[in-house]
């Protein structure tokens, strides 16, 4: 014999909506655009090196540092300082421009 199963709907919620529910809650709102900033700075350097063809560790030590560090930086794991950051646009034969807006 065969049971039938309460066939209830489940409502499934997308990411977008848990996100933007937790985006009203000004703490984490502040830490998720603090992440969201270190990874782009963090995918930034990543493209760059690689256009200019660098390894993590040649580029590690241009800049006086271990390539570890080099690939914590690469995934937003390292928090920067702007003389670290100033060192590797130079490095990378770039400029650095902080703003605020």
């Amino acid at each position: 014999m065969i049971s039938h199963m309460n066939s209830k709907k489940i409502k499934l919620t997308s990411f977008d909506e848990i996100l933007e529910k937790e985006m009203r809650d000004p703490e984490f709102r502040k830490y998720f655009e603090l992440e969201t900033k270190k990874l782009e700075i963090a995918m930034k350097i990543n493209e760059l090196r690689k256009k200019k063809k660098i390894s993590q560790a040649k580029l590690a030590e241009k800049i006086g540092m271990k390539q570890s560090a080099i690939g914590r930086i690469e995934i937003g794991e390292q928090n920067l300082t702007i003389e670290t950051l100033s060192k590797i646009a130079s490095a990378l034969n770039k400029k650095l421009e902080v703003k605020f807006v």
